[in-house]
């Protein structure tokens, strides 16, 4: 079965379904699913010394990814060979890539933003990133907006797909059960720190390479490729996160647009590094040019599946 096939047939179900809310609703979502299987063992095991916290973090990863992988690996044993097999598992895949809601989120903020609603601009935004909105002007908010739908372009599409073609439903399967640890439990604070660095590193390690084809995509869609290619090897290594900054830095660079920087989590403000700091603030037009530049990156990623499936 060609895993590049099954993970354009998921994307292509996405983009014309995404998850309908009926079905939502009825099952719920795959996400949810391991979300409550982290839950219970985080109550159960996040307690004691640090040492314990550490080695009960480390058994918590092992054991949501087995919750994952085999059975998906169990019925990627019995799919059918040639087209059949490849229609099934790309269904199954399905609600493991976010093509359709990551745009309809940033969407729902470019919208309000371009007419001038602001209070509005700023619900909707307070959906997709974890700054205080009540202390965004417009360009802050058109700047978050275009962080999250770089950084999450690649933990949402990329990278899923990523690991469908290399190792098809578990790997799939594995991915988001490890970037759904990461978001959970993946946290610099007192409660999560030890019992969550198992969750934040390996997350790291898995999105490495996806985080930099996400940027390579974006500098590749646009009008500016080497431009876009300078800013993210410039700038992205000074980020905060060892991956997050290829693919935002390569979007600064593509709409020349400045990204990043200094911003209020918690109450607190952070002294962050600018991505392509020496260009402009995004405006609400911009927003709508990073929204552009996303569907030509996803068209360019179908092509490269439809290419790898030929191959």
């Amino acid at each position: 079965m060609s895993f590049a096939l099954m993970m354009l047939g998921a994307l292509a179900l996405d983009l014309a379904f995404g998850w309908p809310d009926r079905l939502y609703a009825r099952i719920g979502h795959p996400v949810t699913w391991l979300g409550r299987a982290i839950t219970a063992a985080e109550h159960r095991l996040n307690t004691g010394a640090r040492h314990r916290r550490l080695i009960a973090g480390g058994v918590t990863v092992l054991g949501i990814i087995l919750l994952a992988a085999l059975p998906a690996l169990l019925v990627q044993a019995f799919l059918p060979d040639g087209w059949t097999g490849a229609l099934i598992g790309a269904v199954l895949a399905w609600p493991l890539v976010a093509l359709h809601s990551m745009h309809a989120h940033v969407a729902a903020v470019a919208r309000p933003l371009a007419s001038g609603d602001t209070p509005a601009a700023r619900h909707a935004v307070s959906m997709i990133v974890g700054r205080d909105p009540s202390r965004l002007d417009p360009p802050a908010i058109a700047r978050a907006a275009t962080e999250s739908l770089a950084e999450n372009t690649s933990d949402g599409i990329i990278a899923p797909v990523f690991w469908g073609v290399i190792l098809g439903l578990p790997g799939i399967a594995a991915y988001k059960a490890i970037n759904t640890m990461d978001s959970m439990i993946g946290h610099r604070n007192d409660r999560f720190e030890a019992f969550g660095k198992a969750a934040a590193r390996l997350d790291d390690l898995v999105n490495w390479l996806p985080a930099r084809l996400t940027g390579l995509l974006f500098a590749l869609a646009s009008g500016a490729f080497f431009h876009a290619l300078h800013i993210m090897r410039q700038d992205a290594p000074g980020h905060r996160s060892p991956n997050a900054g290829w693919p935002e830095a390569a979007m600064a660079g593509a709409l020349n647009v400045r990204l990043s920087g200094p911003r209020i989590y918690d109450g607190r403000a952070n002294e962050e590094p600018w991505l392509n700091g020496a260009a402009p603030d995004p405006t609400p037009e911009d927003l709508g040019h990073a929204l552009s530049l996303y569907r030509r990156a996803m068209a360019l990623c179908a092509l490269a599946l439809a290419g790898l499936a030929l191959l």
